[in-house]
């Protein structure tokens, strides 16, 4: 990573690199013609299914590495960090510190993988730019002849998959930087990131303080709650739906990929953020921590209340960018139902106040918010994370991708499933259990 004297200049440079290596690039003369062109932008700039933003003039949001750095940590960063100890508590506290690289090292994969998919794609149609459901989309309708016709489903089921873990984030900042949004948000989302920093800094300085001996927290907890930190690590993780939107508006896409590219340089930093709140977190409460680090803050303390004033006032402020994604991929199919213009304005009112008191009741129906994080991550955040981007990746470079390619697409694959399938029935089972037996709940989520 080198930086310039020259202000047009890149901050973060690094070579994109080729093709991996078990993908290689095609030798017989495919051209546009070969495949079905992508569908053209309706009137009122939405694209068929699909939330799209790129139709705006990139000339007018382009962002530079240090921006799109920013943008990759927040987007990456929210209330699943403040997550972590409960995660770690569910692994053991040596399980959880190894575990959590491991994850974080697939998680980042597929997102390299997803960008690599839409460049071929991009290259293979001549378009400028697509989103995570495009890139599916685009990848049935040009991939092998059987599955072009489940081109629409696929498209349609990432952005379900998208629209459900949106809502369920609820208070994770994921946004698509559109020139529209950014200028009328952006000053809010600067703050809600000096409120954030502020919030783990003083939050640090309690975890820091006292530690007691690692020989008091246990090393593995159990396989029957291992799943429950799965669930909750993959949460944490759950970027890839930023990644796409990111690279578009940069001023030099080049740099996001690469051994020291934004996108690699980001994640880093983003699981050393996680490792060390996970580790301290579970080393200062033990098993005592709850799904958000700032609830075992002392109550008598201002500085710690502080801390989650700071904590709310983050999410509070950045709660429409998380509905932003939603909305945009519902209301279209809502929008025809009214006629006139006056009508659409009040409906769609009426639709995204219905989306937040969605979410309002979502919350209170599970008020363990660390149930809740590990749920969402199970079902929703592995879905999207791990599962659909060896899919695509197979789907799109078939069937010139090696025998080394498609293995490491079936393991990844079969690990997504895994985390899936024990991740929803751990997080359902504790649910229940937690209702059964709790008759005085924890106190619930307050940043």
């Amino acid at each position: 990573m080198s930086s310039s004297t020259q202000e047009n200049r890149p901050l973060l440079n690094a070579p994109e690199p080729g093709n991996d290596a078990e993908v290689g690039r095609s030798t017989d003369s495919q051209t546009v013609e070969d495949h079905p062109k992508p569908e053209e932008t309706s009137e009122d700039g939405n694209r068929g299914l699909t939330a799209s933003f790129h139709h705006i003039d990139d000339a007018h949001q382009q962002t530079t590495n240090c921006e799109t750095l920013i943008h990759l940590i927040k987007g990456n960063i929210g209330t699943g960090i403040l997550a972590m100890p409960d995660g770690v508590k569910n692994s053991g506290l040596y399980t959880g510190t190894v575990m959590l690289p491991f994850i974080s090292l697939i998680c980042i994969h597929c997102m390299h993988m997803l960008v690599g998919c839409a460049h071929e794609l991009k290259e293979r149609l001549g378009v400028s730019g697509m989103d995570y459901a495009e890139v599916g989309y685009n990848a049935f309708s040009t991939g092998p002849a059987p599955l072009r016709p489940f081109a629409t489903t696929a498209r349609r089921v990432l952005n379900s998959f998208l629209t459900l873990t949106q809502l369920g984030f609820c208070c994770v900042y994921v946004v698509f930087i559109a020139a529209n949004v950014k200028q009328v948000l952006a000053p809010f989302s600067l703050l809600s990131n000096v409120f954030l920093g502020l919030g783990l800094a003083i939050t640090f300085h309690y975890l820091l303080k006292d530690i007691p001996s690692s020989y008091d927290r246990s090393e593995f907890k159990s396989w029957k709650q291992l799943p429950l930190f799965l669930g909750t690590s993959i949460y944490a993780f759950e970027g890839i739906g930023v990644v796409l939107p990111l690279e578009r508006k940069m001023t030099n896409p080049r740099d996001f990929r690469g051994f020291n590219g934004v996108l690699n340089t980001g994640m880093v930093l983003v699981t050393c953020g996680y490792i060390a709140v996970g580790f301290f977190g579970y080393l200062k409460y033990g098993d005592a921590v709850h799904g958000s680090i700032t609830l075992n803050l002392p109550p008598s303390d201002n500085l710690a209340q502080m801390v989650k004033v700071l904590m709310a006032l983050a999410i509070y402020l950045t709660y429409s960018l998380m509905l932003y994604v939603p909305a945009e991929i519902m209301w279209p199919h809502l929008a025809p139902r009214f006629h006139s213009t006056k009508a659409k304005c009040l409906g769609e009112y009426a639709f995204r106040a219905f989306l937040v008191l969605l979410t309002f009741v979502l919350a209170a129906a599970i008020p363990n918010i660390g149930l809740f994080i590990s749920l969402v991550g199970a079902v929703a955040s592995s879905t999207l994370a791990i599962i659909f981007p060896p899919i695509i990746e197979l789907v799109t470079f078939w069937p010139r991708i090696s025998r080394w390619g498609i293995a490491k697409c079936v393991v990844i694959f079969t690990f997504g499933v895994i985390c899936f399938l024990t991740g929803s029935y751990a997080s359902i089972q504790a649910v229940i259990e937690y209702f059964q037996h709790s008759d005085d709940p924890q106190p619930r989520f307050v940043c």
